[in-house]
């Protein structure tokens, strides 16, 4: 009897043992990271943000699953330069870069948010468009471990290693396929910055075209629905390896909707071409998920910016945050633990000389109201009352006007002097050719 209980005590410590190891291994299991950078997708061209023709259920279902984000923003337009405030995690003037100012070096003494997750043990990869600093800071030289080559073709249409024709945006959901399907079983960091639905879209599929409603979609819509499809095959990979559940994913566009190519903004109006000093240019929509820490179905009204993705990826694992970062972590605010906007103001200062001068922009958004400098001139509007942006209410609330006007200057006057484009040429790219690069992700120290 003495031997049998000893040998079910020792069954029972066995468990015990057995089972604190899968708790403390599910304690200290980190999730997996997505961030979803689509070129010029406007606040209005998602059907989970309102838009009534163009069918987007995949990125439907993760703002179902998550938090929709209604007053999201890029702080420095247009790609270039949204694209670095991303993976530094600040103000692109930060450094000096302003207006597109393409090929502009970005900090080595600050890590990439892909140098920040890999020095954590992640697996970070890179699928599409890079546009981030100079010669030598390419995706793999700034953090990336696995970049998807670039094939060769047209803008759209390229070629697969066998000699056939393929639409580029289908290749990129299935790079995505392949990146989760290598890397399921090791916590992964992975950007996905297609270029549709870019410009000039004039090569989308006629399938994809059929999918709007009457089979009469535009090239733009189609290639949102592409997009969209991407994000399904996304979704299908991580359900097929049970990692769901523990896979943070942020959506967003780099900049707002390319109006003259038949992108929306609404409610509000502007977007790129010769719309970029309205609302539309610079508001996104964002979509955050993480069922592990994010609520379903929910939606969020702060002020945020995708200068706020580091903090919140480096907070969810378990990181800090390295010097210099002005975004903050959106975690507590999506959750409802914390309320209001994430950031008090939002600034904007490109003032590029050699850029075009539509993209030159000077603004602030603080609660509802956008204050922006026309001519030389501050023009104030009430976002909730006025999204159109059609009365200017400067002379109504010159209390308000000095108040934003006084935050502005501060923002200004916090920055190094402003390099122009013209000082630097050529920039990073990915690989040309078919398949993966795999390297070691450049050569920047542990992050402390």
């Amino acid at each position: 009897m003495r031997v049998q209980v000893f040998i079910l005590s020792l069954m029972l410590c066995c468990n015990a043992f057995q089972w604190a190891g899968v708790f403390a291994k599910e304690a200290q299991r980190k999730p997996n990271v997505v961030i979803l950078f689509i070129g010029d997708l406007g606040s209005g061209d998602l059907a989970c943000f309102g838009n009534k023709r163009i069918p987007t259920p995949y990125i439907d279902s993760l703002a179902a699953d998550g938090v929709r984000c209604t007053m999201s923003y890029i702080t420095n337009p247009p790609c270039s330069p949204s694209r670095c405030a991303l993976m530094t995690g600040m103000y692109a003037q930060r450094f000096g870069k302003s207006g597109m100012a393409r090929g502009l070096p970005i900090p080595t003494d600050h890590p990439t948010l892909a140098e920040l997750m890999r020095d954590a043990g992640y697996v970070t990869g890179q699928i599409g468009k890079w546009d981030i600093g100079c010669v030598g800071q390419g995706p793999h030289q700034r953090g990336f471990m696995e970049v998807a080559k670039d094939p060769p073709g047209t803008q759209y249409i390229r070629e697969t290693q066998d000699g056939t024709k393929a639409y580029l945006t289908d290749l990129n959901g299935d790079s995505m396929v392949e990146f989760v399907d290598r890397n399921a079983g090791h916590p992964f960091f992975l950007y996905f910055s297609p270029l549709a639905v870019h410009s000039k879209v004039k090569e989308t599929p006629q399938r994809y075209r059929d999918r709007i409603p009457g089979g009469k979609g535009t090239a733009y819509e189609g290639a949102v629905v592409a997009v969209d499809d991407a994000v399904g095959k996304l979704l299908a990979a991580l359900r097929k390896h049970g990692i769901e559940q523990e896979t943070l994913i942020l959506i967003t566009g780099d900049n707002g909707a390319n109006i003259d190519e038949g992108g929306t903004s609404e409610p509000y109006r502007g977007g790129k071409g010769k719309h970029t000093q309205q609302e539309g240019w610079v508001h996104t929509p964002t979509v955050i998920t993480w069922p592990q820490r994010v609520p379903a179905g929910k939606t969020y009204s702060g002020l945020m910016g995708t200068i706020d993705f580091y903090a919140t990826i480096a907070a969810a694992a378990g990181l800090s945050l390295p010097a210099r970062c002005d975004g903050k972590n959106l975690l507590p605010f999506l959750s409802g633990d914390l309320q209001g906007d994430a950031h008090k103001y939002l600034f904007w200062h490109n003032a590029d000389p050699t850029d075009a001068p539509r993209r030159n922009i000077y603004a602030v958004r603080w609660g509802n109201w956008r204050l922006i400098k026309a001519e030389g001139v501050w023009t104030l509007f009430d976002l909730i009352q006025d999204p159109k942006e059609t009365r200017d209410v400067a002379k109504e609330h010159p209390d308000v006007v000095e108040n934003m006007v006084e935050e502005y200057d501060k923002f200004v006057d916090s920055l190094p002097p402003l390099k122009p484009s013209a000082e630097y040429k050529g920039g990073g790219s990915v690989p040309k050719g078919w398949g993966w690069e795999i390297g070691t992700g450049g050569v920047f120290p542990a992050v402390q």
